[in-house]
């Protein structure tokens, strides 16, 4: 997200609230009974009503670029929604080692909503549900959803970063490869982060912790076997 807050045609903005608000507009209208998503059938040119009062909702935290970022990570469940309201928006799905990805949720003491986070097998179904959710809208919407892997993006910055562009119809500068030295606020759990280059240690972080993390590793097991084998836990192998 900091790459892209670094491109002169992108407004970085927050985790903004408001995709779930029109979830909520939705559940309130209930057309013919339905709530969400169901009722998504029954809207049909209302769709495009509902993008354009997401976009007025969020102009409040734009600066006046032709595009801008909303990095809620609970959005990926909406995916579809957003393909019906924003033909047009481009998903990130921004990926680590599904044991990393995992390890850094519970190590951090999130503000509220995120409960599942508390424990780890809670986490590991979370993070299977996910997986699945993003394999379907992969099928469903290939052209909208770009994974991106963070290892990837360590081994191999500017070339991943190209990739990224891309997908999202920006033209190339070279400033995004110097993200760390945009000035901007960053009040999220990755607000330190963002401010500094791309770095290597954090990759693998939780082979230091195999042992604390097997409750979490017997869920993620049918994921983790589909890895190359120098990326499974030794316990699987």
């Amino acid at each position: 997200e900091q790459i892209l807050a670094s491109h002169s045609q992108v407004d970085g903005t927050l985790e903004l609230p408001d995709l779930p608000r029109i979830i909520k507009a939705i559940n309130e209208q209930r057309p013919q009974g339905d709530g969400y998503p169901q009722a998504l059938a029954h809207f049909g040119p209302e769709l495009a009503k509902l993008g354009e009062q997401y976009l007025e909702w969020t102009e409040r935290h734009r600066k006046g670029a032709p595009r801008f970022t909303d990095k809620m990570p609970n959005n990926f469940a909406s995916i579809g929604l957003i393909a019906a309201i924003l033909p047009n928006a481009r998903v990130v799905n921004a990926r680590r080692h599904p044991l990393d990805s995992c390890m850094g949720c519970y190590k951090q003491l999130f503000y509220k909503g995120q409960s599942f986070t508390y424990d780890l097998v809670e986490l590991g179904e979370y993070y299977l549900e996910y997986q699945r959710m993003m394999d379907y809208w992969h099928e469903l919407v290939p052209h909208m959803v770009l994974d991106v892997q963070y290892e990837d993006m360590v081994a191999d910055q500017e070339n991943q970063t190209r990739r990224l562009i891309e997908h999202c119809d920006l033209p190339w500068e070279d400033g995004v490869l110097r993200f760390y030295e945009t000035d901007r606020a960053v009040i999220t759990a990755s607000s330190e982060q963002v401010r500094q280059p791309i770095y290597s240690k954090s990759v693998n972080s939780w082979r230091r912790f195999e042992k604390q993390l097997e409750p979490l590793i017997e869920v993620l097991e049918p994921l983790l076997r589909k890895l190359p084998e120098n990326q499974q836990p030794s316990i699987l192998r």
